[in-house]
């Protein structure tokens, strides 16, 4: 099971064979275009299933099929946390809980970014499992911006997933350190110099005894369609 996350930085109807090229089972793309807007050209793959959540028509959260899997938005779901999608994934050869996170809120005074993330991984910790529990996308987060008097920082996101038995398959698969990472996943206004790490995915431990492999793209192959570089995990499911 191959799994992409990619802040898309708008358009992903123009940039969507970019990701197909690396065969996603789910691509899991923050700031895209409601499906009203996805006109895809001919001789790009139909997803098999989409599921979309924003206010904005130009750029929200599109969670997209291209296999049997299929996405079902959970009852539960709080839209105060707005982009962070509790979704219910069947079909395939493992159904599973995805959280589908694009954490930008500026509405929420608490904080627009990681705050978002640490809000509902609390608000959902009944549905946020040992097993079968997969979180992805953009967090908007580092643990060198964490402020140490603020609960939610990026590091107690971190432990208090995995306390959870739920771990970042980057850190795990690369032997990394949170906040010392070697490869970027955003540089900051397309500028090379300006590299940092806030695209994640993290996945129960059953999840991560089958990690297979984790790919970041590159400055050089990505920088053209988005600040943002995909994040690319695959299970040996």
């Amino acid at each position: 099971m191959k799994i992409i996350a990619w802040n898309c930085n708008m358009a992903f109807r123009k940039k969507a064979e970019f990701i197909l090229a690396y065969n996603p089972d789910i691509a899991v793309i923050s700031e895209c275009e409601n499906p009203e807007k996805l006109k895809f050209a001919d001789e790009i793959k139909t997803p098999t299933d989409i599921l979309w959540y924003g206010t904005n028509p130009h750029k929200g959260l599109g969670v997209f099929s291209y296999g049997d899997f299929r996405f079902q938005l959970l009852d539960c779901h709080n839209p105060s946390f707005k982009n962070i999608l509790p979704i219910a994934v069947t079909g395939g050869k493992i159904d599973f809980t995805l959280f589908a996170v694009w954490a930008n809120n500026p509405e929420d005074k608490d904080g627009a970014y990681v705050t978002q993330v640490w809000k509902a991984i609390n608000h959902y910790a009944d549905l946020i499992q040992e097993t079968k529990t997969i979180l992805i996308g953009d967090f908007n987060s580092n643990t060198i911006w964490d402020k140490p008097r603020r609960e939610g920082n990026h590091s107690t996101v971190v432990q208090t997933l995995e306390s959870k038995q739920i771990f970042s398959t980057y850190h795990k698969y690369y032997n990394q350190i949170q906040g010392k990472e070697q490869h970027p996943t955003l540089y900051m206004y397309r500028h090379e110099n300006k590299p940092y790490h806030l695209d994640y995915c993290f996945a129960s431990n059953d999840f991560i005894e089958v990690l297979e492999s984790v790919e970041i793209g590159s400055y050089k192959d990505w920088t053209m369609h988005s600040d943002h570089k995909p994040l690319i995990i695959k299970f040996n499911i």
